[in-house]
């Protein structure tokens, strides 16, 4: 009678989590995977936009960034941002963008200070990615801003003004794309010898890599 019983169990078990997964089933497109629960989602959900929404809570100072930086980060990128090796330079570069030896650090190239927080937060230290805290990533995003002179030592960088950062080269973005085909379609698209205004606006500098035989 035992043995009879789990069984009648083990039946009923089976059908509720048919019953259910079709259930999930009929919720999700081509009943394929299963639905993210909101757990699964937040962990996920981890970018900081440019005018600094989705930073999460926290706030950090540049000098207690300057330790953490020297603990996590100046191996790679050197004690004071200029780079070892082939890593990235985090530092300087102001005024290189146009000419023909571009610096593109923090400082000089990135648009958004969300940017710098975005990305340390989700791929740095390299090798150790996600392993900082919110406040530390914010002291690092402070300390970086501060050695390329946007801030002052003792600026609170937070949630509430990361998206305000006025960064140097943040008019060197612009939208919409003004190129004749990064346009959106205001009809019936093109799809075969079709005519697109073209001005050309610049060319290639021509760089020689390959030495040239003296004989």
């Amino acid at each position: 009678m035992f043995g009879l019983d789990k069984y009648i169990v083990n039946i009923l078990a089976l059908i509720f989590a048919l019953t259910f997964n079709f259930a999930q089933a009929d919720e999700r497109p081509f009943n394929i995977g299963t639905i993210a629960t909101a757990e699964e989602v937040a962990g996920w959900d981890i970018d900081v936009r440019p005018d600094g929404k989705g930073a999460p809570i926290g706030s950090g100072i540049a000098v207690d960034g300057e330790e953490l930086y020297a603990e996590r980060c100046a191996a790679c990128h050197g004690d004071f941002g200029e780079g070892i090796d082939r890593w990235p330079v985090l530092v300087g570069g102001l005024g290189t963008l146009a000419t023909e030896d571009p610096v593109k650090t923090t400082g000089s190239y990135w648009p958004y200070a969300s940017t710098m927080y975005d990305y340390i937060y989700r791929a740095m230290p390299f090798g150790e990615a996600q392993s900082l805290t919110h406040d530390e990533t914010y002291q690092v995003v402070a300390y970086l801003l501060y050695m390329n002179d946007i801030v002052e030592d003792d600026f609170e960088l937070n949630q509430s003004n990361i998206g305000q950062i006025e960064m140097p080269n943040r008019q060197g973005f612009f939208m919409p794309d003004p190129r004749p085909d990064g346009q959106l379609a205001s009809s019936e698209p093109c799809m075969s010898n079709c005519s697109v205004p073209t001005n050309i606006i610049g060319r290639a500098r021509k760089i020689d890599v390959t030495p040239e035989s003296d004989t």
